[in-house]
C-alpha cells in the first residue's frame, strides 16, 4: 500500500510543480483589490472551493459561495472566482456570463485553459492535472480517479494562496481565529 500513497503524493507533486506561481499572484492581486468575491464550482471541485471561501473568510474578506442564501449580487468592483477542471460545464458557462454582464472580474482555475469557461475570464491559473476531460483511454495519467488529481492540487493551491493572501492583506492569525465560527 505504501507504493500507492508514494505514487499519489509524486502525481500530486508533479501538477504543483507545473503551477505558474506569477499566475497564483495575479489570482491573489485580484482578489485583494476586490470589494466581494464570489464562488462557484461544481461537485468535487465545489468542496474545495467552499474551504477557500471559508477561509477568505477568516481573512476578513467579504465572500459567498453561488448557492448559498447569503451570496450577494456581484458587481463592478468584484471577482467571481470559478473552478471549471474540465474547462467547461454548462453551469459555469452561465455564471460567468451573469458576473460578466454585472461588470464582475473572472478568475477560473482549470486544468484545460483552452476550454470555453477559460476563455471567458479575465485572468486563468492553470493546474496541469488529470481531471474528467481526460480520465480514460491513452490521456489518462493518473493512479487517482476521476478528477481526484486535480482536486487534491485545488485543496493546496488554495492553501498557499491564503498564505499569500495572509501576507498581502497583513492579517494576522490572531485576527484569522477571531474570525473562525464559535458555534460549533
Amino acid at each position: 500500500m505504501t507504493t500507492l500513497y508514494r505514487t499519489a503524493l509524486d502525481e500530486l507533486g508533479r501538477a504543483m510543480d507545473g503551477i505558474d506561481d506569477a499566475s497564483v499572484d495575479e489570482a491573489c492581486r485580484m482578489v485583494t483589490a476586490a470589494r466581494r468575491v464570489g464562488v462557484y464550482a461544481g461537485g468535487r471541485e465545489g468542496l474545495a472551493v467552499k474551504g477557500f471561501a471559508m477561509r477568505l473568510f477568516h481573512l476578513g474578506r467579504q465572500v459567498g459561495v453561488v448557492g448559498d442564501m447569503t451570496m450577494p449580487a456581484l458587481s463592478e468592483g468584484d471577482v467571481f472566482f470559478v473552478v471549471c477542471g474540465p474547462g467547461e460545464i454548462s453551469t459555469a458557462v452561465a455564471l460567468v456570463g451573469v458576473a460578466k454582464a454585472a461588470g464582475a472580474r473572472v478568475v477560473v482555475v482549470t486544468a484545460q485553459p483552452g476550454g470555453r469557461v477559460p476563455g471567458m475570464a479575465d485572468h486563468v491559473v492553470t493546474i496541469p492535472a488529470q481531471t474528467m476531460a481526460d480520465d480514460q483511454g491513452p490521456a489518462a495519467s493518473s493512479v487517482l480517479p476521476m478528477g481526484s488529481l486535480f482536486e487534491g492540487a485545488l485543496f493546496v493551491l488554495f492553501e498557499v494562496m491564503i498564505l499569500k493572501l495572509k501576507e498581502r492583506l497583513a492579517v494576522s492569525p490572531e485576527a484569522m481565529r477571531a474570525n473562525h465560527t464559535n458555534m460549533e
